[in-house]
């Protein structure tokens, strides 16, 4: 059983709960928990959004830097493909995520919020990438996703510099999508989740995969991958019953199985 990172399911809504007080450092058992939670979420049909959150108090405040700090460059290069996979494990689960954000998200914390659909912060959240001031980069994913989410020149000011970002300036330049007040965040993050619940799983995985892996390529490339889970959803007991239920009843009627 997980130490510090746990998925409890509730009304087809798994939350994954990091708690390794007191800031939720994400060393490598933490990393290693991570992929095993998102593995567990992606295998489980009971589970149809997620929901990753840190507490009440903070996200994650980064890497275990009293675990790095005496490592070698081999040693980093033996461990960095785990670093990644283990703070980018919710960017693999292929159903609607949402990072629901309290106080710090600084470094590798802040990779894990990446990972996911949307995010949501408390006005009391900061956020930031400060591994400069380490003498390092980010090595989680971030130079990449917050270059994909914000755009090369504000993700390389807030590299470069290594300063915190408030909620608002967030909210601003597109790193988070929402903010509400801390005490707020879980039931705003639970009330976006939970409109997918009934939703129609194999279509929403679908749409995942064409955005991402489509922003990962040239647009002729894209609309190839488009073309391709678009057709393969016509297998799909959700579809029939989706086109079915629109010709009899309307829009936005269909009970959806989720095959």
């Amino acid at each position: 059983m997980a130490e510090f990172v746990t998925l409890d399911v509730d009304g087809g809504i798994g939350t994954i709960r990091l708690s390794r007080p007191p800031m939720n450092a994400l060393n490598r058992q933490v990393q290693g928990e991570l992929r095993d939670v998102a593995a567990a979420a992606t295998a489980d049909d009971a589970v149809r959004a997620v929901i990753v959150y840190g507490g009440e108090k903070v996200f994650a405040a980064g890497a275990d830097i009293k675990e790095m700090a005496e490592m070698s460059a081999q040693q980093m290069t033996d461990a960095i493909g785990g670093l990644q996979a283990g703070l980018g494990a919710v960017a693999s689960i292929p159903k609607p995520t949402v990072a629901a954000i309290t106080g710090y998200a600084l470094g590798g914390g802040l990779e894990v919020a990446l990972g996911a659909d949307r995010r949501i912060a408390g006005d009391n959240a900061k956020l930031g990438v400060p591994e400069v001031l380490l003498g390092v980069i980010p090595g989680g994913g971030g130079t990449q996703r917050l270059a994909r989410l914000i755009g090369p020149s504000r993700a390389k000011d807030m590299i470069f510099t290594g300063r915190f970002v408030g909620a608002e300036e967030a909210l601003r330049i597109g790193l988070v999508d929402e903010v509400v007040a801390p005490d707020a965040v879980y039931d705003a993050a639970r009330a976006w989740a939970s409109q997918f619940v009934g939703g129609a799983s194999r279509a929403l995985a679908a749409a995942k995969a064409a955005i991402d892996e489509g922003l990962d390529t040239d647009l002729a490339t894209g609309l190839k991958i488009e073309a391709h889970v678009f057709a393969s959803l016509f297998a799909t007991d959700d579809r029939s019953i989706g086109m079915s239920s629109f010709l009899e009843n309307g829009p936005g009627k269909a009970e959806f199985t989720g095959n």
